[in-house]
């Protein structure tokens, strides 16, 4: 390419005017203008070498260039930001010097302190080491006068003794036995009219303090626990539904009332309404069907009798369900229907917080797995079992207690001898003639004493036990106490340092006294307080 144009460039520019040797130089000319093409050529290309080689080296060297102005920038950035942390690091050894100053100024306020204390804590001891020694000092002469005074005593009493001697003519043998006698003669007289004078008086006083203490013992034991079983609550959504409930001139609490057979409280206690009776099927018919009415909202005389009597029924097929159910999960059968009905409202009745209807079916399965395992008519052992306990269903209408009202009626509905021994004596009231008696009594007993069976009864005997010891500990002199016997009787520790056997006896009457006033307790607290020294040496 380089070569043509070279050829164009010398024909066309330095023989164009001479056409006649142009012609004759046509041979020739193509060798001449190859050459000057070639080495036109080749200059071109060391030109072009040459300009390319002069801009590589002027980039490099601005490439180079501002390398070193961004490497002097970089350095100088680094050396700022070294100074910087350098500056950041300083302030904060600075500020940890200041924090450690101030808390070795601290601790040195504080020995100062301490120092001051046990300096006067010193001063002190040495204060009352000074009076220590005085009084024993004081006391030691006070002793010294005390034993003189003493010999002076006994030389006046041996000096009245032997005049005494002189005078009756008696040696001091005989004048002690007589006297003695003298003394036990007196003694026995105005014992024995001691005795009557006391007797008369306790025989006055007891018929009027027993009635007095039984009386106290049953208001203190039963009034929060006839409190807890013997109402129910029945929440209601606000106030306004307490004037509704209550009615016109309380029409509407006497209907219901009246149809139900329970007593309806309405107090200021803020969204609850309690129902109290004795009768725990009254009492659950009576929350049910109030608990319906404050759904429905109308609430008349008319209506609260309509909803009570098919509450009634409803609770009735219910008694009856829980009675089948308790029968089939027992696997006792063939019982009467009057029997059923009675088991089934053994559900809505507790003893001591447990449920009678389980504890029936607990008893009725404890009772079969012994009686099997000592080859004895496990279903007639389930059987007594399970209705020993029938009595409390029909406590409320019938006088007795649950053991005979149970065996009577089992007896009536045509239970064997076996079954109504079992409801008779399961409490040990009578001789067991029976083994199903005894397998009963003692299912019973295990299952209530059972753990967690009688939760509320647990905690109150514990709460009775920590608060007798603590009452008897709360005295001067006590060192420890000890309740046992389930609460009624409590042993005390008194030190024999601190209490003389005058002051125990009135210790002990104070703290009696104290669990009288405190507390509240079936029967009577016995009261024993020990008071003893104890000398203990080792022989090497």
């Amino acid at each position: 390419m380089v070569s043509t144009t070279a050829q164009h460039l010398v024909t066309g520019t330095i023989l164009q005017p001479f056409p006649s040797l142009l012609a004759l130089a046509e041979p020739w000319n193509t060798i001449v203008i190859a050459a000057v093409a070639g080495v036109l050529g080749m200059g071109l290309v060391k030109l072009f070498d040459y300009l390319r080689k002069r801009d590589a080296d002027k980039e490099a060297a601005q490439i180079i260039e501002l390398a070193e102005v961004e490497a002097k920038s970089r350095r100088k950035e680094a050396e700022v930001e070294a100074r910087e942390l350098a500056l950041q690091e300083k302030a904060r050894l600075e500020e940890e010097n200041s924090s450690t100053r101030e808390q070795l100024h601290e601790r040195e306020r504080q020995l100062d302190k301490s120092e001051d204390a046990q300096q006067q804590r010193r001063e002190q001891l040495q204060k009352q080491e000074k009076m220590v020694e005085n009084n024993q000092r004081r006391l030691a002469e006070k002793l010294d006068d005390a034993n003189r005074h003493q010999k002076e005593l006994d030389d006046l009493l041996n000096l009245e003794r032997q005049t005494m001697h002189k005078l009756s003519g008696l040696s001091p043998a005989d004048a002690e036995a007589k006297l003695l006698e003298r003394l036990e003669n007196e003694l026995q007289r105005e014992q024995g009219a001691l005795v009557l004078r006391y007797e008369k008086q306790a025989a006055e006083k007891c018929d009027g303090k027993a009635k007095e203490l039984l009386i106290t013992s049953l208001q203190r034991y039963a009034a929060s626990h006839t409190a807890e079983s013997t109402t129910s609550t029945v929440d209601i959504p606000n106030d306004e539904m307490k004037g509704r409930i209550i009615g016109r001139e309380g029409r509407n609490i006497r209907s219901l009332e009246k149809a139900t057979g329970v007593d309806v409280i309405i107090d200021d206690t803020p969204g609850v309404v309690i129902v109290s009776a004795f009768d725990p099927i009254r009492r659950e018919i009576a929350r049910v069907a109030l608990d319906k009415l404050i759904v429905d909202g109308r609430i008349h005389p008319t209506r609260i009798e309509e909803v009570v009597a098919e509450t009634q029924k409803e609770i009735e097929v219910d008694i009856r369900r829980h009675g089948e159910e308790a029968m089939q999960e027992a696997q006792v059968f063939g019982l009467h229907d009057r029997v059923v009905e009675l088991l089934g409202r053994l559900k809505y009745r507790t003893s001591y917080s447990q449920n009678v209807l389980r504890h029936s079916i607990e008893v009725s399965f404890i009772t079969g797995l012994v009686a099997q395992e000592m080859g004895m008519d496990s279903e007639l052992a389930r059987r007594a079992g399970l209705l020993h306990d029938i009595g409390k269903a029909a406590d409320h209408d019938l006088e007795g207690g649950h053991p005979k009202i149970g065996a009577d009626l089992l007896k009536r509905f045509g239970e064997g001898p076996e079954v109504v021994h079992a409801a008779l004596g399961h409490h040990d009231d009578i001789r067991p003639d029976m083994p199903y008696t005894v397998l009963t009594a003692a299912a019973d007993a295990c299952s209530a004493s059972r753990p967690g069976a009688r939760r509320e009864t647990l905690d109150r005997y514990i709460k009775r036990m920590q608060e007798l010891e603590s009452i008897a500990t709360g005295f001067t002199g006590v060192q420890q106490a000890f309740a046992i016997q389930a609460g009624r009787e409590v042993r005390v520790i008194a030190s024999a340092r601190d209490t003389s056997d005058e002051s125990a006896a009135k210790i002990c009457r104070d703290i009696a006294k104290a669990f009288e006033e405190q507390l509240s307790y079936p029967g009577e607290i016995k009261v024993t307080l020990i008071r003893e020294t104890r000398i203990v040496e080792t022989a090497h």
